[in-house]
């Protein structure tokens, strides 16, 4: 996500690094080198122009801070102005109305607005305890209407059970009235999508909305597609009144021109984004945080968020005491593999931490991943004992486990290598805590 805007914007900022002063050409020529990282992006042209203007505005004849450099003075202005232009605070959805809460999602046919629905409805359920029934409305396309079932028994959630033979208007209609009899407070409506817009489409969503008075309307648009899905929101906005949009696939789009062009262009905040295939990659669009990964300050909020779902105080407690005692084994370590692939992909996690968004784009995502199972296969080829004890792992034990999971000796053996290097460095920061071993770091450098 933003990986080639993060990259056009470092060198831009690198070429000011370390200056005590700069002049107004050097204002202009750091700025120059921004709008065109902003264009490369596919940031709409308007939008971009507007913003560097602002930063221009602000940045020439003003007084600098005294704790910021002057580079570091540009960064904060360009770090300002993307927040403006992103959003400037999270917009979420309101919650205080009287049950039950309708939400219609609309868009065109393949941007993942019937995944989008199920990830909403865990999102929802998981994180805002919601009672949640899933409403498959598109009655055109069979498949949307057996998918959104089969994603709400994989998530254990309500569904109407709606037809083909059925008319969308009558389907969401009687799903208002099923929620009400089972005193379930969220109704999410999946609609149906074309390939492009059209006035059949448009009037059909019309009555719909007519029929059911949602609280909100939610676009769900490809975030891949770039300029182009500006003129998609602005098409459903003019016919609908849409209340936001839900950007889709921002993890595989290397510019993120459109998340970043949307609320500016139509003036519709961004309420969340998909950052993944699975059901849990949907997140709550937070501009600030936002506009810190483009820059390449991570999201360390984001971080400590997904971590604290996964690992209580109490799971942090007794880890620190295991590393502390020389006490972790490979359950331990096969534990916390499970947890960071719940938090997300191994890219993802790193483009989180300060500084590292350089290495996230150098990450191969398919590799991680293949890394990460080759490695859970080589420990479930373990017995309990040899997890929990490795020094007995010999050599005839290191061949049945190779044999098992399918991997080569060597790799066993650089497994176990990596694994006891870990544990050392592990139990001294456990003992000098992580402030002394960062001291020991800068002593060495």
């Amino acid at each position: 996500m933003f990986t080639s805007l993060s990259e056009r914007l470092s060198a831009a900022f690198k070429k000011i690094r370390g200056r005590g002063v700069l002049t107004k050409q050097d204002v202009e020529s750091v700025l120059r080198d921004v709008r065109m990282a902003l264009l490369e992006a596919d940031v709409n042209y308007k939008v971009a122009k507007e913003l560097c203007d602002r930063i221009s505005e602000k940045a020439i004849g003003i007084e600098l801070l005294k704790s910021l450099s002057p580079d570091q003075h540009i960064i904060k202005l360009v770090h300002e102005e993307l927040i403006t232009t992103l959003g400037s605070s999270a917009s979420e959805i309101n919650f205080k109305v009287s049950p039950p809460l309708v939400i219609m999602l609309v868009g065109l046919q393949g941007s993942g607005k019937t995944t989008s629905c199920g990830k909403l409805a865990r999102l929802l359920r998981d994180e805002y305890k919601r009672r949640v029934l899933l409403v498959p409305a598109d009655v055109y396309r069979p498949a949307a209407i057996t998918q959104l079932k089969t994603l709400a028994k994989q998530l254990s959630i309500d569904v109407f059970d709606s037809n083909t033979d059925q008319d969308p208007v009558f389907i969401a209609k009687k799903s208002i009235e099923e929620a009400q009899a089972k005193t379930l407070d969220t109704v999410i409506i999946d609609t149906a999508g074309r390939l492009q817009i059209d006035a059949e489409l448009m009037n059909e969503l019309r009555e719909i909305s007519d029929s059911v008075a949602p609280h909100e309307i939610l676009l769900v648009a490809d975030g891949m597609t770039g300029q182009e899905a500006l003129n998609v929101a602005k098409g459903f906005d003019e016919a609908l009144e849409i209340d936001g949009l839900i950007l889709t696939k921002l993890d595989g789009d290397a510019r993120g021109g459109a998340a970043l062009s949307m609320r500016a262009v139509t003036g519709k905040p961004i309420k969340f984004i998909g950052v993944g295939e699975k059901l849990d990659a949907l997140n709550v669009f937070h501009p600030e945080r936002m506009a810190s990964r483009i820059l390449g300050m991570g999201d360390v909020l984001s971080l400590i968020e997904k971590a604290t779902k996964e690992v209580t105080l109490e799971d942090s407690k007794k880890l620190e005491e295991k590393f502390k005692k020389n006490q972790f084994t490979f359950e331990d370590f096969l534990s916390q593999l499970k947890m960071i692939k719940r938090m997300g992909s191994f890219s993802s996690l790193i483009s989180m931490i300060p500084g590292m968004s350089k290495m996230a784009a150098q990450v191969d995502p398919e590799k991680a991943e293949k890394e990460m199972k080759k490695v859970e296969a080589i420990i479930l080829s373990m017995t309990p004992k040899e997890r929990n004890v490795p020094n007995i792992i010999d050599g005839s034990r290191r061949k049945r486990i190779a044999k098992g999971s399918g991997t080569s000796v060597e790799e066993v053996n650089r497994l176990l290598k990596q694994f006891l290097e870990m544990k050392k460095v592990m139990a001294k920061v456990s003992k000098i805590g992580l402030g002394g071993m960062m001291n020991m770091m800068r002593g060495g450098l």
